[in-house]
């Protein structure tokens, strides 16, 4: 004998949807507090250079040189991107 009765879908919010996606990390949302997230650009710019002074007291060629200069150039170049794009979607508004 079969059974007719199929168990009832959950119901689910927009952030146990989005917590459940089993898409990339890169595309799941975080949520972050104000402060950390008014920090945050700074914190990439900070970063990088000190990764760059880093790499002027290195005083041989040793292979992870190239990493921190890599690293900071990354570093910067998301704090600058992250930056703009903040102030210029209040410019804008």
């Amino acid at each position: 004998m079969q059974s007719n009765t199929q168990p009832r879908p959950k119901i689910l919010t927009e952030t146990q949807g989005i917590s459940r996606d089993t898409g990339s990390l890169m595309s799941k949302k975080i949520w972050l507090p104000k402060a950390l997230y008014d920090l945050l650009p700074y914190f990439y710019l900070v970063s990088g250079i000190a990764a760059f002074f880093a790499t002027l007291y290195i005083n041989d060629w040793f292979w992870v040189l190239p990493h921190y200069v890599l690293f900071s150039a990354a570093c910067l170049h998301l704090g600058i991107v992250v930056y703009r794009r903040r102030h210029r979607k209040k410019a804008d508004a």
